[in-house]
């Protein structure tokens, strides 16, 4: 997990349907049982899934895989086929077909159209499950039709004839889906190549082929190919394209020249049979994308080039059906389509339909909230007046389509129950990591310049302030960070509290909400552009808020990362206070102990005073302070800086709690940087912020 950036990293753990957090905890949990024979970790079976295992894999804890891996593998290795060009200079390579249509390759299997036109792919030139030979079903090459190539990312994209020479449909081999979202796979995980080395039966190197490099354009992996392989898809463990094949990587020298197996300087007259090879070398898959949206192609040529973007895998075969196998006298009674062979008279049905599915077409259906869930979307009726609870959209579509919300919500869980297995506070450890973050910070010497101690530690806390997690509170906030040690949630500024599951499920259920009423707007607003996009989200986060608290509110820096989800200054919040506090700043009403005021604390035009947790906002305040300088006081209504010994006296009145202690710790770990006013509260009185303002 740490051998490859931060950045990849965390796009990966994103595909996984994972974050820093649960890998972290996940990490940090100790491994049962020992012999790593089932899942490392103390959870019920019906919490463990394949995405957790995928996690513990990633991390290095675990090196099962669901059976469905070797079921998807079948799927994916249909739209692989066998690349034969004939007459001089021919020979083999491996494609796979990526649309309907469309067959890639290497620039250096297909080199132009011509070498197209005499070529032809044969899909299920493989054994079956008894080892006897399948009958291939063999399709002729078109490059009059679609033929686009690039030398320098070495790939070739080009029409393949809709009918095999004896009949067979092109759509009965399905496709494989590309994608250009980064994450896909980093440095140390395994991928999977399946191939026709030296032109033989379709074959695959599966797991031991290890990324060692991330390049711009390529990618590096330890893999076994041969001659032959070249154009073969080379896969994650979630059966994503990650890469395109195309050569291998010799060793070289500090000069760059390649080196003999022996160690000496490698020369042509040795032979390829004594380079030492370092490593395979395939094409990501997302630049080899990225080129071909650039590509000038208009009229059929533009058609048929976007329907690698749109269309998906679509085989013909139901999925309970297996490969065909030979029958007694060798011939087979099923082409690889799974359609019955030439002379039968049943047909297979294959489904030619294509959808664009764009990022908000979501299923929606889900059970109506209890009344302890609905009590955090609504406010008390002591409170003015809030937001109603959020709308729950009608069900519709299947459920066994599982949005990315249920996603988030089973990882959340997961992580919650991870959470009370751990310490809540370990406070030798954590003193021991606070003295190391703050060696090269120097206090109480020279004449006390407390600029320059504001100066140090803004460098210290943005620099190690690595990975920059994004805005998802019922992920990061409410599993771990914020619980306090009897393993509950409590609101920050009226001290009500709750159970973790209650909170991510109320925020659940407003984020589906909101992404209903996203589609409904999409639907009934079909010329709406970015800025009414915009609007409308900023309208549905307003009136539909989650559980979650910035004490700075996201209105002072325009709601942008990493500000909107540093952990630092998020906290546990029904939305009824949080509605209630708004966008006000933080101010000390004289009298406040005797004043009627409701549950979540004071607010009148000149500021919002809480009723508990002034002590943690006000560090977290500062902390912010140090952290962003110049994002705060730069518009009316935003904390001035007249207003700091509020912060100051809030501060100075209540103790840093274990709670924080261990909030700090935990932010720690996840996103690097630690707060100042928590692990040295003196340090309140030396640093000079008048710095930190516009």
């Amino acid at each position: 997990m740490y051998a490859d950036t931060p950045e990849r990293v965390e796009k990966r753990l994103a595909r996984l349907g994972a974050d820093w957090a649960m890998a972290r905890a996940i990490e940090r949990t100790p491994t049962e049982p020992a012999s790593s024979a089932g899942s490392t970790l103390q959870l019920p079976p019906e919490s463990f899934n394949g995405e957790v295992l995928g996690l513990e894999r990633l991390i290095g804890r675990n090196n099962l895989t669901p059976v469905a891996f070797l079921e998807e593998g079948v799927q994916v290795a249909r739209p692989v086929g066998r690349i034969t060009i004939s007459g001089p200079g021919g020979g083999h390579g491996t494609g796979f077909m990526v649309s309907p249509s469309l067959l890639l390759t290497n620039n250096h299997v297909l080199r132009d159209t011509e070498d197209a036109s005499r070529s032809k792919v044969a899909f299920a030139f493989q054994d079956g499950i008894d080892g006897r030979p399948l009958v291939p079903a063999v399709f002729q090459l078109e490059p009059l039709r679609f033929f686009v190539t690039d030398r320098a990312l070495d790939y070739s994209l080009v029409a393949v004839a809709p009918q095999g020479v004896q009949g067979e449909a092109l759509s009965s081999f399905g496709q494989l889906v590309l994608s250009e979202a980064e994450g896909q796979v980093v440095v140390g995980e395994f991928v999977n190549i399946i191939q026709h080395p030296r032109g033989e039966p379709k074959q695959i190197s599966l797991r031991e082929n290890q990324i060692v490099d991330v390049l711009e354009r390529f990618l590096h992996y330890e893999s076994d190919t041969r001659e032959g392989s070249s154009g073969s898809p080379v896969f994650n463990d979630q059966w994503e394209v990650v890469a395109l094949h195309h050569s291998a990587v010799p060793k070289t020298d500090a000069e760059g020249r390649p080196l003999s197996v022996d160690g000496t300087v490698w020369r042509p007259e040795m032979g390829e049979q004594q380079l030492a090879w370092r490593a395979n070398e395939g094409v990501r898959i997302s630049r080899v994308l990225r080129a071909l949206h650039e590509a000038p192609l208009s009229g059929e040529a533009a058609r048929l080039r976007d329907e690698v973007f749109t269309s998906g895998l679509a085989p013909a075969a139901p999925a309970e059906s297996a490969l065909p196998t030979p029958s007694p006298n060798g011939e087979s009674g099923l082409r690889i389509d799974g359609s019955p062979a030439r002379g039968q008279e049943q047909t297979h049905a294959t489904d030619g339909t294509a959808g664009l599915t764009i990022p908000l077409r979501i299923t929606f259906g889900f059970d109506t909230p209890s009344a302890s869930q609905a009590a955090l979307l609504s406010a008390p009726t002591v409170l003015p007046p809030t937001p109603k609870a959020a709308p729950q959209p009608p069900p519709t579509g299947r459920r066994d389509v599982v949005s990315a919300v249920e996603k988030d919500v089973d990882a959340a869980l997961i992580n919650n129950r991870l959470a009370q297995e751990r310490r809540y506070y370990d406070r030798t450890a954590d003193i021991a990591a606070r003295d190391a973050y703050y060696a090269d910070v120097g206090t109480g010497d020279g004449d006390g310049d407390g600029d320059a101690l504001r100066r140090a530690l803004t460098t210290l806390v943005t620099t190690t302030h690595g990975p920059q997690p994004r805005y998802q509170p019922m992920r990061l906030v409410y599993p771990w960070v914020d619980l306090h040690k009897d393993g509950r949630l409590r609101s920050i500024y009226s001290g009500r509290d709750f159970s973790a599951e209650e909170l991510i499920r109320a925020d659940a259920a407003i984020a589906e909400a909101r992404l209903a009423r996203v589609q409904e707007f999409l639907l009934q607003e079909s010329t709406a552009g970015p800025t009414e996009l915009e609007a409308e989200l900023d309208a549905l986060e307003a009136s539909m808020p989650f559980n979650c608290e910035h004490v700075v509110p996201q209105s002072w820096f325009a709601k942008k990362e990493p500000m909107r989800g540093d952990l630092h200054h998020l906290f546990a919040c029904e939305v009824a206070c949080n509605s209630y506090r708004g966008n006000f700043p933080y101010f000390d009403f004289p009298g406040f102990d005797e004043v009627v005021r409701e549950a979540c604390g004071m607010r009148e035009s000149v500021g919002f005073e809480p009723q508990e947790g002034k002590g943690a906002v006000a560090r977290a305040t500062l902390y912010f302070l140090l952290r962003y300088p110049g994002q705060v006081g730069d518009a009316a209504r935003e904390f001035p800086e007249d207003r700091l010994p509020v912060l100051l006296r809030w501060h100075e009145s209540e103790a840093v709690t274990e709670y924080e202690l261990h909030r700090n710790a935990a932010i720690a770990e996840i996103q690097g940087n630690r707060n100042p006013l928590i692990d040295h509260p003196e340090w309140a009185e030396e640093i000079d912020f008048a710095g930190v303002w516009p």
